[in-house]
């Protein structure tokens, strides 16, 4: 059984919730197929905004668009291992927690589409 992080403090603490979160990473990657995808995604666009993005606002905006839909897919994965952990059984509050967790990965897919669209069709159009 692992050590909980906040029985540490300072630099012992930082170690052992790296650990933690690198460890989620690989769970979310062996695990989640969406994960996987997003975050090859994720691989292509953050340095693709750099060339789409003509400020330093717009490469952030482009980003964190980016990186806000791995971080909602990371969520909802760990919604789905909670639900499952407590009971495999069908219940219908059990799927509208999934089914709630999965909207809001919609929402940020949505999110990054509305922020790259417009800049991708500024940065093709422009004479």
């Amino acid at each position: 059984m692992r050590e909980p992080v906040n029985s540490k403090s300072g630099l012992p603490r930082l170690i052992a919730a790296t650990g933690h979160s690198l460890r989620g990473f690989k769970t979310a990657w062996q695990s989640e197929e969406a994960f996987r995808q997003e975050a090859l995604l994720a691989v292509i666009l953050i340095p693709a905004a750099f060339w789409v993005g003509q400020t330093m606002i717009a490469r952030l905006l482009l980003i964190a668009s980016v990186l806000l839909v791995l971080i909602t897919e990371l969520l909802n994965t760990a919604v789905e291992y909670t639900v499952d952990r407590i009971s495999t059984d069908h219940h219908d509050l059990s799927g509208s927690a999934k089914d709630i967790s999965s909207a809001a990965v919609m929402i940020s897919l949505i999110l990054w589409l509305a922020v790259w669209i417009p800049f991708l069709y500024a940065r093709f159009t422009a004479g």
